[in-house]
């Protein structure tokens, strides 16, 4: 059982290519936060989770998941996997602390690197089409070597890349971010470059956005459910919707 979370594509290639290779089934966290968050593992059955790295922490979505999730998960193996466009300071430390809430501990934790989604703020931008086909490539050969792991249920293996200062990075500057940044108040979008498709309504993975009839439009609903994943900026065919000073940024999105 893989328990997933993704806003541009990256995380839900990783969990569909970790589902294939493990054999395991994939279940959307969104979608699951609709029920009782209750499970029950078959024999030998694993349980994962994938998500991507946000603010160098696990997203608040995936956090509050884990806060109602009830399984028996006792002698179960159990692993992480998070993306990320760089590096993941304290990610793992706070993800097994949620763990740990419901008596759970993740046996190994894996980081992979993919194309960079994120671009509310100075310094950060989307990866060039050189960067992206190189990493993407890289993508697929760790994420073959972690499914090995996985798949002999390798305990101990902690292969992420943290980068500097993590504990700032998590504890700081990834405290400040979650606390404040993580909001849908910022997003605008040109009325007269939006054609009306209602591609980024579509694409929101906790349905944050509705289209408005006269005219047309996108409205962000404002009730603390957005994730700030950016799916909703990426994915418009005009680059018509913004996040403060990103309309002079680039696009990713993973089919």
């Amino acid at each position: 059982m893989i328990f997933y979370f993704s806003g541009t594509g990256n995380t839900r290639w990783a969990a569909v290519q970790l589902a294939l290779g493990t054999g395991e089934q994939l279940l959307f966290i969104p979608d699951e936060m609709k029920g009782d968050c209750h499970y029950v593992l078959e024999e030998g059955e694993r349980l994962g989770f994938c998500f991507p790295t946000h603010g160098w922490m696990p997203p608040k979505i995936v956090r509050n998941f884990i806060s109602r999730l009830s399984i028996n998960a006792e002698g179960h193996y159990c692993y992480a996997l998070t993306t990320c466009g760089d590096d993941i300071g304290q990610c793992m430390k706070e993800l097994q602390k949620a763990l740990h809430q419901k008596g759970l501990h993740a046996d190994s934790v894996f980081s992979l690197v993919m194309p960079e989604s994120y671009v509310c703020l100075p310094g950060f931008k989307t990866d060039t089409a050189e960067v992206v086909q190189h990493k993407m490539a890289k993508a697929r050969e760790d994420l073959k070597g972690f499914i090995e792991l996985i798949n002999e249920r390798c305990v101990g293996k902690e292969l992420v890349f943290k980068g500097t200062l993590p504990f700032t990075k998590t504890y700081v500057l990834g405290m400040t971010f979650n606390k404040w940044l993580i909001t849908d108040k910022p997003f605008k979008v040109d009325a007269d470059l939006c054609i009306h498709c209602g591609k980024c309504a579509k694409v929101c993975p906790v349905g944050n956005i509705s289209m408005q009839k006269e005219p047309a439009l996108p409205s962000w609903h404002h009730d603390g459910t957005c994730t700030n994943c950016l799916a909703c900026y990426h994915v418009c065919p005009k680059h018509a919707v913004s996040y403060w000073n990103t309309r002079k940024k680039g696009q990713y999105y993973l089919p």
